[in-house]
C-alpha cells in the first residue's frame, strides 16, 4: 500500500514537471519568438520586404474596416463622412509625420514608449513607462476582445449562419478567443505570410462592395440630395457641420490603430545592403514606406466606406441590435451582392478580425517581457511565452464577459488605449525636436501633440468607460510590478562582472598571501582625494573586527549612479591612495553589487573572501525602504541575503562579518 502510494506522488510529481517544463520551454531573457510590437528580433532571424510587413500591421489597422464605418455613422450620423475627413486629416497631417520620426529615432523596434524612458530618466521615466504600458495593455487586450466580438457580430448576422448562433455572442467570442490562445500556446511562425493572405482577400473584397456600392450611389442621385438634405436640416450651415465634425472626431479615432505597431515591428523589415545596427538606413526607409502606405490605403478606404455607408444605409440600421451595427460594409455587401457573396465577405471580415487579435496578443507577448523584467517589475515566468498567454487570455475572458462582447461598449476602452499611446508618441517627438534645437519641427510636432491630447482629454471625458479600464490596468501593472520588485530585491542584479588590470593586481596580491580581506566603503564620506579617510576606517575595522596587522586591506567603493535600475554589467576599477587600495565601481544598487563582486572575486582567485561592514545608525525599516527605493541602506545584512540565495552551499560562500 506505502509503495502504491509512493508510486503515486511520483507520478503526480512527473506529471507536474512535464507540464512546468512545456509552460517554460522557451523562456529566455527576450522570450516568444513571436512577430508582433515591441519585439527584440535575433539578429538571425530572416528578414521580409517593407510590404509584407506592412500586411503584418495591416491586420490590425485595415481589420478596423470591420466596424470604423458603422462606429462613424453611429457617432456622427449624417456628418460621418465629414469626421472622416477630420479623421483622415490627422492621419496623414498628424499621425503620420510622428510616426515617421519615431521610426528613425527608434529604428530597433522600441517604439515611441522607449523614447519617453530616455527622455525622463531613472524612477520618472519608469513609471511613466509603466503608465503607457496600462495604456498600451488596454489597447492591445481590447484589440483582441473587440475584434473577436466583432467577428462574432458578422458571424451571427449572417444569412446562412445557424439559428443557434443568435443569442450566444459572448460564447463565441470565448471559443474565438481561446482558438487564438491555442494558436500561441502551440506556437505561432507563420505570421507574415498568413496577413498577407488575409490582407489581400481582405482588401480586394472591399474594393469589390465599395465600388458595387458607389455604382448605387451614382445611379441614384435622389440618395446624395436626401444625405445633403439631412445633414443640412440637422446641423444648419457648412461651418457648424464643420465644427461638430471636430467635436464628434475622438470617437472615430479606433482608425488611427496600427501606427504605434508599425514602428515596433521595424526589425523584421529587410534593410539595405550597407545597414548597421547602429544605422539602419535602409531598414528606416522601409518602414517609412511602410507607415505611408498604409496611412494613404486606409485613408482612401475610411473615406469610399464612410461615404457609401452614411448615404445608403438607413440610420436605424447603425443603432445596437440594427442589421449594420458593428457591420456596415458586410450589410451593404449582402444587400447589392447576394448572400453568397456577402458570406464570403463575411468569412474574410472574421477571420482578418480574429487576426488581428492574433496580433494584439503577440504585441502583449513581447511588449510585457521587453520592459518588465528588465525593471526587474515582473516574475520570472513572464519570461516564457505560454504563461503570459494563458493569462492574457484570462483578462480577455474577463473583458469580454464584462462587456458582453459588445463591440460599441469596447470602443470606448480602445479609443482611449490609442490616443493615449500616439500622444505620448506625439509628445516624445516633439520634445525629441525640441532637445536637438529644431524650433520649426518642435512648433509642428508640439501643434499635432496638442491636437492628440486635445482629443484624448475630450474622448476620456465623454466616454469615461475607457480610462476606467485602463487605470485598471495600470493599476494592476503597478501593484504586480512594484511587489515584483520587492520579491526580486535580493537578487545578484548583474549580468557580467569584470576588473581591470589594477583591480586584478590587487586581487592576485592579497591572494598571493591566502587571503582576501575586503572592507566596504561608503563613498559617502570621501571629502577628499587624500587618504586620511581610508587610514580612519582601516584603524577602526582592524580594532573592532580584529584583522590581524599582517592582513593587508582591500577597500571596496560602489558608487550608486540609477537607482531605479535592475541589472546592470559591473566593470571594476582599482586605484591607491597613498598606501590603500580601492576597489570601485558604479552600479544602481550597492548590497547586490557588493555580492556580486565577492563571489566573483571568489571565482578568479580561488580563495573564499572575507567581507568587513560596519552596522548602519538608524531604524531598519527606514534602511531597508532606502535600499529598495535608492538603492543603498542596510548594506551587511542586504549583502549576506544575496550571497546565502546566489550560493546555496556555505563552505562556498564569501564570509560576511558586521561590527
Amino acid at each position: 500500500m506505502v509503495g502504491s502510494n509512493g508510486e503515486h506522488v511520483q507520478r503526480k510529481r512527473g506529471a507536474r514537471t512535464k507540464v512546468r517544463g512545456w509552460l517554460l520551454a522557451d523562456i529566455t531573457e527576450e522570450p516568444a519568438g513571436y512577430l508582433g510590437p515591441h519585439r527584440v528580433v535575433p539578429t538571425t532571424e530572416h528578414r521580409h520586404s517593407w510590404w509584407k510587413v506592412m500586411c503584418l500591421t495591416g491586420v490590425d489597422y485595415f481589420s478596423t474596416l470591420g466596424y470604423q464605418p458603422g462606429i462613424a455613422a453611429l457617432a456622427a450620423g449624417s456628418l460621418a463622412p465629414l469626421a472622416t475627413v477630420v479623421l483622415i486629416l490627422l492621419t496623414v497631417f498628424g499621425a503620420l509625420p510622428v510616426y515617421r520620426r519615431v521610426a528613425r529615432e527608434s529604428p530597433h523596434g522600441e517604439g515611441s514608449i522607449a523614447m519617453l524612458e530616455k527622455l525622463l530618466p531613472k524612477w520618472r521615466g519608469k513609471l511613466l513607462v509603466l503608465v503607457l504600458l496600462g495604456f498600451a495593455a488596454t489597447d492591445f487586450l481590447i484589440t483582441m476582445t473587440l475584434s473577436a466580438a466583432d467577428a462574432t457580430a458578422h458571424l451571427v448576422e449572417n444569412p446562412l449562419a445557424p439559428g443557434f448562433l443568435t443569442g450566444h455572442a459572448v460564447i463565441i467570442t470565448l471559443v474565438l478567443l481561446g482558438l487564438l490562445s491555442a494558436v500561441f500556446l502551440r506556437g505561432f511562425t507563420e505570421a507574415i505570410g498568413i496577413a498577407v493572405a488575409l490582407v489581400a482577400l481582405y482588401l480586394t473584397l472591399n474594393v469589390v462592395v465599395i465600388a458595387v456600392s458607389t455604382w448605387h450611389v451614382i445611379t441614384a442621385p435622389s440618395l446624395v440630395a436626401d444625405w445633403t438634405s439631412a445633414m443640412t436640416v440637422d446641423h444648419g450651415n457648412p461651418l457648424m457641420m464643420i465644427l461638430l465634425a471636430l467635436v464628434v472626431f475622438p470617437k472615430l479615432a479606433l482608425g488611427l490603430s496600427g501606427f504605434e505597431t508599425g514602428v515596433a515591428v521595424m526589425p523584421q523589415i529587410q534593410g539595405s545592403k550597407g545597414d548597421t545596427e547602429a544605422d539602419p538606413t535602409g531598414r528606416i526607409t522601409g518602414v517609412r514606406r511602410l507607415l505611408t502606405t498604409a496611412a494613404l490605403i486606409m485613408s482612401g478606404f475610411l473615406l469610399t466606406s464612410s461615404l457609401v455607408t452614411t448615404i445608403l444605409i438607413p440610420a436605424n440600421e447603425f443603432q445596437p441590435g440594427g442589421s449594420a451595427n458593428g457591420r456596415a460594409l458586410a450589410f451593404l455587401a449582402h444587400s447589392y451582392l447576394g448572400s453568397a457573396f456577402g458570406t464570403v465577405y463575411d468569412l474574410s471580415t472574421i477571420l482578418i478580425l480574429w487576426f488581428a487579435g492574433a496580433s494584439a496578443m503577440a504585441g502583449l507577448l513581447n511588449l510585457v517581457p521587453r520592459y518588465l523584467p528588465r525593471y526587474g517589475m515582473a516574475p520570472s515566468w513572464t519570461r516564457a511565452a505560454r504563461p503570459l498567454v494563458l493569462m492574457f487570455t484570462v483578462i480577455a475572458v474577463v473583458v469580454t464577459i464584462y462587456f458582453q462582447a459588445g463591440v460599441d461598449a469596447q470602443s470606448s476602452a480602445y479609443a482611449t488605449g490609442v490616443l493615449v499611446l500616439i500622444s505620448s508618441a506625439s509628445v516624445a517627438v516633439a520634445l525629441s525636436a525640441r532637445r536637438r534645437g529644431q524650433r520649426a519641427l518642435f512648433a509642428g510636432f508640439g501643434l499635432i501633440a496638442a491636437m492628440f491630447v486635445y482629443t484624448t482629454v475630450t474622448n476620456i471625458v465623454e466616454r469615461p468607460d475607457g480610462v476606467k479600464v485602463a487605470s485598471f490596468f495600470i493599476a494592476a501593472i503597478l501593484v504586480v510590478s512594484f511587489l515584483s520588485r520587492v520579491f526580486r530585491a535580493f537578487e545578484l542584479r548583474t549580468t557580467e562582472v569584470e576588473f581591470d588590470e589594477t583591480a586584478m593586481d590587487f586581487i592576485r596580491e592579497s591572494a598571493e598571501k591566502g587571503y582576501l580581506t575586503i572592507v566596504a566603503h561608503d563613498t559617502d564620506h570621501l571629502h577628499d582625494d587624500g587618504d586620511d579617510e581610508y587610514w580612519c576606517k582601516e584603524t577602526r575595522m582592524r580594532a573592532r573586527s580584529n584583522i590581524p596587522a599582517s592582513e593587508s586591506i582591500v577597500f571596496l567603493e560602489v558608487n550608486i549612479t540609477d537607482s531605479s535600475d535592475f541589472t546592470a554589467d559591473l566593470l571594476i576599477h582599482g586605484r591607491r591612495r597613498g598606501e590603500h587600495r580601492i576597489l570601485w565601481v558604479d552600479s544602481p544598487a550597492v548590497p547586490n553589487t557588493i555580492a556580486a563582486v565577492l563571489l566573483r572575486t571568489r571565482d578568479v582567485s580561488a580563495v573564499i573572501p572575507n567581507a568587513y561592514f560596519e552596522w548602519t545608525e538608524g531604524n531598519p525599516l527606514v534602511y531597508l525602504l532606502r535600499f529598495l527605493l535608492f538603492g543603498d541602506g542596510e548594506t551587511a545584512t542586504v549583502t549576506r541575503e544575496v550571497l546565502r540565495r546566489a550560493e546555496p552551499r556555505p563552505p562556498l560562500r564569501p564570509n560576511v562579518h558586521v561590527v
